[in-house]
């Protein structure tokens, strides 16, 4: 009898040590997810470790969902995170996927409430990125801001920007591995540019920072800001060469075209149209510490018979208007307008309608009555 109450009591106290233990499992993270993720590399590998040597279990493509259970740095690689995952595969498979193929439900989040922003807003121009650079929360350097690595050679929207003034920072997205940049000039190259009596570029003074939205074909995460080193504004094919050195574009909307694609994101080579086009010169000219947006609007428009370019309105040359973005576009067909906020000589920044239309073959454009007093002599060349 007594042996029978013994390995009564040594069984109830086996079951309460294995459901402690599983307890105690469970509450670090080794059984059941803690967090979710999403693949946002076109395609990666589920593996059996993060070892050098390990094996593939499972092929995850872009948009996938999987179930973190724990997370460790790489004992090869400082700084190289894995994460613990299960599949939603029929399998349920389990295995080890790097960090940057993935990014968290908290981080993703992030993007979304940025993206909510700016849902209304139009896109102001299409870019790419030249190589891989951190998309962030915030246009600074703070670590803390880094939503994930984009891929080389990714497209979007960009929805506006922002100039920074330059400073020295601990890492600059484009700088190489091990390396620092600073973005800030010596004070003695101020002084002989004074002394010169050089107007002062907008790149010597400022950091440009870009406020992107991406197609879902690219991220799962819909937006962030980009370091402007690493953009490269993809002005369509067909009205580049109309670029001047000393005056680039900085947003193009087309007139012609009621589809959704009217910057040409991810298509520098759109078939000839009509657009409407702002563009800025090099030079730094705040007023109250602000920048403007652009100094200069053009509106072209192909003529299909001729097969060539006419301009059909642009503000006065040798002048400029101080401008702030965003461009809208409204309307559909050959009647559209455009709207954009100009700089009054009284100082109030005044929102600005231009008619767009068709007479008979020739596109016209009637500007607000008062626009000359907007424009003013351009103090740069």
């Amino acid at each position: 009898m007594r042996s029978i109450r013994t390995l009564l009591l040594i069984t109830i106290l086996i079951a309460a040590s294995t459901q402690l233990g599983c307890s105690a499992l469970e509450g670090a993270g080794v059984f059941g997810p803690k967090d979710t993720a999403t693949v946002i590399a076109k395609t990666a590998q589920i593996r059996t470790s993060f070892a050098v040597v390990a094996a593939d279990l499972l092929e995850v493509k872009r948009g996938d969902r999987l179930d973190v259970i724990d997370e460790v740095e790489s004992p090869d690689v400082k700084g190289l995170f894995w994460y613990r995952v299960r599949a939603h595969d029929e399998a349920q498979t389990e295995g080890w996927i790097e960090a940057q193929n993935v990014i968290t439900s908290d981080t993703l989040e992030k993007s979304k409430q940025l993206a909510a922003e700016f849902k209304d807003q139009p896109p102001q121009a299409a870019g790419i990125i030249r190589s891989a650079s951190n998309l962030r929360s915030a246009p600074d350097m703070n670590p803390e801001n880094i939503l994930f690595r984009l891929a080389n050679g990714s497209t979007f929207e960009i929805t506006r920007w922002q100039f920074v003034p330059k400073q020295e920072v601990p890492d600059v997205d484009d700088a190489p591995k091990g390396q620092q940049k600073t973005g800030k000039r010596s004070k003695n190259a101020d002084l002989e540019a004074a002394k010169e009596g050089q107007p002062e570029q907008i790149a010597d003074k400022y950091d440009i920072w870009y406020e992107v939205r991406l197609d879902p074909s690219v991220s799962p995460a819909p937006a962030g800001w980009l370091f402007g080193r690493q953009v490269e504004l993809q002005v369509p094919s067909d009205i580049v060469f109309f670029q001047q050195n000393n005056h680039k574009f900085v947003t193009w909307q087309r007139l012609d075209a009621d589809a959704a694609n009217k910057v040409g994101v991810g298509d520098r080579s759109l078939a000839p149209g009509s657009w409407v086009i702002l563009s800025r010169n090099l030079y730094s000219k705040p007023i109250d510490g602000v920048e403007p947006d652009f100094d200069a609007i053009l509106v072209l428009a192909f003529d299909k018979y001729d097969q060539s370019y006419y301009t059909v309105w642009r503000s006065a040359p040798g002048q400029e208007v101080w401008g702030q973005l965003p461009l809208r576009l409204e309307g559909k067909g050959d009647n559209k307008t455009f709207t954009v906020k100009l700089r009054s000589p009284a100082g109030s920044m005044d929102e600005k309608r231009f008619l767009v239309f068709k007479d008979k073959a020739r596109m016209r454009v009637t500007p607000p009555e008062d626009i000359a007093q907007y424009q003013t002599a351009s103090k740069t060349r």
